[in-house]
């Protein structure tokens, strides 16, 4: 984590100067660079992604109705944040939204934890997101092989389950289909 200045604010113009090969992100004021994930973290993100994508971004095998980007930026208030993950009932979203970066919180994050940024995902970005409103919210962890489900309920996000190692789940808000938690960590 690094401040652009001690006393200053951080902005999106600092997400822009940060050197690239990056992720930059301004949480609460403050600007977060880490490096790109490593080999773990890229394979689950890219797995969960391939498993909620068909059944509901593009409805097949399952309801669709859904739009799941990987890593989208998000400005949210004065706050630019890239979840791993975010899904948005279609309806939500347009193609006027299609630009640089989405302005409308997703109704769905999945953050996927490495030892640099599990603390800014479990505490500043879901602070975020409980703010905007994100009705879910997904935390794996690759190496623990784990994942959080959570749900925001009256403002205050709610540990819905977790489900650990080679077990099926069905997980909110994509309990249409059956997940193997396996898949997500083997190569």
């Amino acid at each position: 984590m690094t401040a652009s200045a001690r006393n200053a604010v951080a902005t999106y113009a600092d997400v822009l100067a940060a050197p690239e090969g990056v992720t930059a992100q301004v949480l609460f004021g403050v600007l977060h660079t880490h490096p790109r994930p490593g080999a773990s973290h890229a394979i689950a993100a890219s797995r969960i992604g391939a498993e909620v994508t068909g059944p509901f971004d593009r409805g097949r095998g399952g309801p669709g109705g859904w739009v799941i980007l990987d890593e989208p930026e998000l400005h949210l208030g004065a706050d630019v944040i890239v979840p791993d993950l975010a899904g948005w009932h279609r309806d939500r979203i347009g193609k006027e939204d299609a630009g640089a970066f989405i302005t409308i919180a997703p109704d769905w994050i999945c953050e996927v934890l490495s030892p640099s940024t599990e603390a800014i995902d479990r505490s500043d970005k879901m602070d975020v997101y409980g703010r905007e409103g994100v009705s879910h919210a997904w935390l794996v962890d690759p190496v623990d092989q784990t994942l959080e489900v959570y749900a925001l309920e009256s403002g205050r996000w709610s540990r819905v389950r977790v489900a650990r190692g080679d077990v099926a789940v069905r997980a909110e808000p994509f309990e249409a289909i059956e997940l193997r938690l396996r898949d997500f960590w083997e190569l």
